[in-house]
């Protein structure tokens, strides 16, 4: 299958826990005299403009500092977007050649407010060396919640983007009882897991906070030409519930929003996967039968919703026959009562 969207094997299976999208931000760093560490959290591709300068110096696409002339080394303090346990990173020197740092590693803390001089910091990544011009993969061996990370690099440099992937570990404190919850959203734990297709845009945008900001900002797919009748997307909850009302968004998608769609559900014991050889064979139950979809428009259901008091751990959307939606929220009472 053709496809645009180009995963690691951190971010096939995880979250990046400082993106931007969720609230992830740069707090402060040692130095920063050459480029911005705001730059490291940039959700876009690192570029690289031959001819272009500022006073400092080279323009460059990152976090840079400048060369030191000590024994020390450099910092940047990030706060995570969504508080989880951290399972891997990718330190990306992408256009750093001769300005890479030599190694990096990696403190975390847990914090309510912000860090300062007395907070204990955990190393979580020991002292690794790193490439330059590369996406450098490291493996984090840690099952705690953090809130912030500390990046280290020796003795300076540049590091053009840094994507901390893990599992969200949502606050179920910040809700009422009783209180219907978005279990699709990514800060409450969803997670796309499979789906058909995604060509044009990749699935996690379906479950990103607010509205799409753009057409690029949704799950789409390419044209369909043949073969089965429709697209879908498959996605595992925050937690166990049972659901309430849901939303189906296709934002600007105005040309090419599906004609209609479906959505299923089905409970999974702890542990049990869903695969593409799997999928169909699961005992999925009807939520909302196939409805019409309309362009640039929120879509909201409730008394359509079936099953609402069956506990469910999974969601599948089918879209007919193809298109993109912008986002979808399941809001489910939480648990299993």
């Amino acid at each position: 299958m053709a496809n645009k969207v180009e995963y690691n094997r951190f971010s096939s299976r995880y979250t990046d826990l400082a993106s931007r999208r969720l609230g992830g931000q740069a707090l402060s760093c040692s130095d920063d005299f050459f480029a911005e560490m705001e730059n490291l959290l940039n959700p876009d591709p690192a570029v690289f403009i031959e001819d272009k300068y500022t006073h400092r110096g080279k323009w460059m696409d990152g976090w840079e500092s400048r060369r030191r002339r000590d024994s020390g080394y450099d910092w940047c303090i990030i706060k995570l977007g969504a508080p989880g346990v951290i399972k891997g990173l990718d330190v990306d020197t992408s256009h750093f050649l001769g300005n890479a740092p030599k190694s990096v590693s990696v403190e975390a803390c847990s914090l309510q407010g912000d860090p300062d001089e007395s907070t204990q910091w955990v190393e979580i990544l020991a002292r690794t060396e790193v490439e330059p011009g590369s996406h450098n993969l490291l493996d984090v061996n840690s099952d705690k919640t953090w809130t912030h990370i500390r990046l280290n690099i020796f003795p300076d440099g540049g590091v053009a983007r840094l994507k901390v992937y893990g599992e969200v570990t949502p606050d179920w404190d910040w809700y009422l009882p009783g209180e219907p919850i978005d279990l699709a959203a990514i800060v409450n734990g969803g997670r796309p897991l499979l789906c058909s297709d995604m060509f044009f845009s990749p699935m996690e945008n379906l479950l990103m906070p607010g509205r799409g900001k753009d057409m690029g900002d949704g799950w789409e797919t390419k044209r369909r030409r043949g073969g089965r009748d429709c697209d879908w997307l498959v996605l595992k909850l925050g937690d166990l519930g049972k659901v309430a009302k849901v939303e189906v968004d296709t934002a600007h998608f105005k040309g090419n929003f599906p004609a209609s769609f479906t959505l299923e559900a089905v409970k999974l014991e702890a542990g049990a996967e869903v695969t593409e050889s799997n999928v169909d064979e699961l005992n999925w139950l009807p939520l909302i039968e196939q409805t019409p979809l309309h362009a640039d428009r929120q879509h909201r259901f409730m008394k359509e919703v079936k099953n609402q008091d069956q506990t469910i751990s999974h969601i599948r959307l089918k879209i007919f026959p193809d298109g993109g939606v912008s986002r979808l929220k399941v809001w489910c009472l939480r648990g299993q009562a």
